[in-house]
């Protein structure tokens, strides 16, 4: 009788032990990962005309053959990377707050702090950008649509807000527009003084409204 086969590692049904493939896809994660870092930099930085798969991959420091396997097109590369970094700044601000809602002016000043980073600047480029390419503008309205019911969703439970009362889904949408509009001021001027000012009296009217 031949010996035994240790099959303890398991053979999937491509034939490749399934302990060789583990690291080729945690490889395969983290190159995927470098890449989306990489685009919304280079968003953030050069804008969509100087933001091309090729600037990216090199960034990223890989081939753009690898980056392409990734990612096909220029437009599936960019909106995953503004959706990728938007959940992860959504992750980070709960974390922020983990075991219940903080006080409500840190809140607020956390989501404010949401529009003022490369990643508003990343995602204003591309929707710009959107305005002007038919191909890009139904994956960045989805986008931002699904973006924009997050982001609400999240200051709701994080201000402690009772939308049942007549106004206050309102006042919590108020806030964020008001973020936005701070973050699009601060695209070409430092307006961290005024935002300051307009951040604190936003403050008050948020803990009067959910009094």
């Amino acid at each position: 009788m031949g010996a035994m086969t240790d099959t303890s590692q398991g053979t999937p049904q491509g034939g490749i032990p399934r302990a060789r493939q583990e690291p080729k896809q945690a490889r395969s994660r983290v190159t995927r990962r470098h890449l989306l870092e990489a685009a919304v930099s280079c968003l953030a930085e050069h804008g969509w005309a100087g933001s091309t798969v090729g600037v990216v991959a090199e960034r990223a420091g890989v081939s753009r053959g690898a980056a392409q396997h990734h990612f096909p097109t220029r437009e599936v590369l960019f909106t995953a990377a503004v959706e990728y970094v938007s959940e992860e700044r959504s992750t980070a601000l709960r974390e922020l707050f983990h075991s219940a809602p903080g006080p409500r002016p840190a809140v607020v000043e956390a989501l404010v702090d949401l529009y003022t980073g490369a990643l508003f600047r990343a995602a204003l480029q591309l929707w710009v950008a959107a305005s002007n390419e038919e191909q890009l503008r139904p994956r960045v309205t989805e986008l931002e649509a699904r973006v924009g019911r997050e982001t609400h969703r999240i200051a709701v439970e994080l201000l402690g807000a009772d939308e049942s009362v007549p106004g206050v889904r309102e006042t919590v949408q108020g806030l964020l527009d008001m973020a936005r509009g701070l973050g699009l001021a601060n695209v070409l001027t430092d307006d961290t003084a005024r935002r300051a000012r307009v951040v604190a009296q936003w403050s008050r009217i948020i803990e009067d409204a959910l009094r």
